[in-house]
């Protein structure tokens, strides 16, 4: 059994998609999130903030809720 099948995870997350997913975002002028960051703030670090991002999806086998903020 594979350490994704062990998480629980049908897939896997490239980080190809978490860019993409930030330039979605970016091009939509995503508003700040539930903990106040900005985009301005995000992209200081950007691409720290989008390794933390992977690996967190990566490893993890909670997901965002689809109702955040709701």
């Amino acid at each position: 059994m594979s350490k994704r099948e062990l998480l629980g995870k049908p897939f896997d997350i490239s980080k190809w998609e978490v860019w993409e997913a930030y330039k979605k975002v970016k091009g939509s002028q995503g508003a700040q999130g539930v903990d106040g960051q900005t985009l301005e703030m995000f992209e200081e670090d950007l691409q720290g903030n989008l390794d933390k991002i992977w690996n967190w999806m990566s490893l993890s086998s909670l997901f965002p809720s689809c109702n955040a903020g709701r």
